[in-house]
């Protein structure tokens, strides 16, 4: 890629050293397609080489994922229904809060980049086509995945669920004397041995998403075997977000055309690129747990597990824009 580039920089210096028309004329373009709706501008450097800049933003939009809350015990595996039922019975009893078992999140783009682009024309009697060579650069994060507002009571209720459950572990299996709430002024409340009793054997509370594809310790430091379920649980905001990322610098090779919008009239130009973006390989699905369930996570089903199929397919992006210009002077 970088020999590529070299070589693509060489020829505009040869072309540029023997031009005459250096800076003589501005176009202002629209463009819209696979990189989003941007601004640019564009300038001649000599009778072959153009240079263009601007910024490409993504629109919004959402699309919906649905995950199933299920719970599982010390070694991940699932339990049944009946007793998901029992563990949702006690939260509400001990806490109010009722589990939904149904959790949505909602996944939406959050791409935008600069672009620096050279145009070089390289056919003298013909100034419609011509490659191109250049970058884009932006945050690396170019998609996100949070759960929907209306989830964060029941994630909120997995979460407390998960924290009377260690409290539990640590007090019954550890035997390390864990108070269930501390404070000034009431001092240290204990559960009763047979409440922990009761919540040991239920498990644990979390959204499946796959299998660990290899052996791994996570974030937290605990030990999982390849083939060993995974499963997100919400982080001490009550909440489950995944973010796709790729390389900030993103270099571009493409072709392009432009050509006139309005029959005898060279001030309104109509265009099309097709490239591309080259953001570093697969991109990592990082979960706010810190699992990459592109790496780290298969069989991934539903929803999430084509969007997972779709970006771990695409180790380049495709860039394909329309461009409306207009020369201002």
């Amino acid at each position: 890629m970088k020999k590529i580039l070299f070589s693509f920089a060489l020829a505009v210096v040869t072309l540029t050293s023997q031009a005459q028309n250096m800076f003589n004329h501005l176009d202002l373009g629209v463009t819209l397609g696979t990189t989003g709706i941007g601004l640019d501008a564009a300038m001649p450097v000599g009778d072959y080489v153009k240079l263009r800049t601007g910024f490409e933003v993504m629109p919004r939009f959402n699309y919906d994922m649905n995950f199933g809350v299920e719970s599982f015990d010390g070694t991940g595996t699932s339990i049944d229904q009946s007793t998901f039922n029992r563990m949702a019975e006690v939260l509400y009893g001990l806490t109010g809060f009722k589990v939904d078992q149904n959790v949505t999140m909602k996944g939406k783009p959050t791409m935008w980049n600069f672009k620096f682009m050279v145009d070089v024309y390289p056919f003298k009697n013909n100034k419609h086509w011509h490659v191109t060579a250049g970058f884009h650069w932006g945050p690396s994060k170019i998609a996100e995945a949070v759960n929907a507002q209306e989830d964060s009571p029941s994630l909120f209720a997995v979460g407390m669920y998960n924290h009377i459950y260690d409290v539990a572990y640590a007090d019954w299996v550890l035997d390390i004397p864990t108070p269930i709430i501390e404070t000034k002024t009431t001092g240290a409340m204990y559960m009763d041995p047979n409440t922990e009793k009761a919540i040991l054997s239920m498990g644990r509370m979390g959204i499946p998403i796959g299998k660990y594809s290899h052996d791994m310790t996570d974030a937290q430091g605990n030990v999982h075997k390849k083939g060993e379920t995974y499963y997100m649980q919400p982080n001490e905001n009550s909440m489950v977000t995944v973010d796709a990322r790729t390389n900030s610098f993103k270099p571009y090779l493409g072709v392009g055309y432009e050509g006139r919008l309005i029959k005898g009239n060279d001030n309104y130009k109509i265009g099309f690129d097709a490239g591309v973006m080259f953001w570093g390989g697969t991109p990592s699905i990082i979960t706010h747990d810190g699992m990459d369930l592109a790496n780290d996570v298969e069989d991934i089903n539903g929803k999430v597990g084509d969007y997972v199929k779709l970006i771990k397919g695409v180790k380049v992006f495709p860039v394909l824009n329309l461009r409306i210009t207009h020369t201002i002077f």
